[in-house]
């Protein structure tokens, strides 16, 4: 209806508006500070940063309700692996927040999702641009993988943290006798993220073939 699509295009207008800040605020301040800008990047767009992952968690719900046709499982698993990393490994770890991987990590989620909110705020208007088209399921090929890796090394990075502080780890007395030690907790869920990643990929293969197929090309030309 025109209700809900034009629900879904102020949606993603926030969500442009919310990436684009945080992509463009970081590539001004490299520009003035260099190197000296990566250590800060959390502390300087980290709120904002949350703000857009906390929004993006309706669009799981857009998804059981009807209103956007995209599958579930793979736009689940890209949510909640983001969520993952940036709530509870980065934010929780003030040590991890001033690493380099935090800077690549954010760099390469908003560059994905300026491209991809640009493309879904045009196709609720009907409007598709063939290289807008072909960037937006062509350029996440290479750059999913990337930013698993990215989301792999800051796990990795905070494992000495958690170890340290004991960060999450529980201990129920007697006569439960049960513990969870959580650095053993990321390291099983960093095979789920390689898992995930081979299954989101094969989507991503997939919806671009759909997309940009030669009968689908030919049609949004006309």
């Amino acid at each position: 209806s025109f209700t809900m699509n034009m629900y879904l295009f102020v949606y993603d207008l926030m969500q442009f508006c919310g990436h684009s800040w945080i992509f463009t605020n970081m590539i001004i301040r490299f520009m003035t500070f260099g190197k000296d800008s990566l250590v800060d990047t959390f502390y300087s767009i980290g709120l904002v940063m949350r703000v857009c992952q906390l929004l993006s968690v309706l669009e799981i719900l857009h998804i059981l309700t009807g209103i956007d046709k995209s599958r579930l499982l793979p736009r689940f698993l890209q949510i909640t692996e983001r969520i993952i990393v940036l709530f509870v490994v980065i934010n929780s770890q003030e040590e991890v927040q001033g690493k380099y991987v935090v800077c690549v990590l954010f760099f390469l989620w908003n560059l994905l999702d300026v491209v991809r909110y640009t493309y879904n705020m045009l196709a609720r208007m009907g409007i598709y641009y063939l290289p807008l088209t072909w960037l937006n399921f062509s350029l996440c090929i290479p750059l999913y993988p990337l930013s698993v890796l990215a989301k792999a090394f800051a796990i990795c990075v905070s494992l000495p943290y958690f170890e340290s502080f004991g960060t999450y780890s529980i201990k129920l007395p007697s006569p439960f006798a049960f513990s969870i030690y959580f650095p053993y907790v990321l390291k099983m869920y960093l095979l789920v993220l390689f898992i995930g990643m081979c299954f989101i990929v094969q989507n991503l293969f997939s919806e671009r073939k759909a997309h940009l197929g030669t009968g689908n090309i030919k049609n949004k030309r006309s």
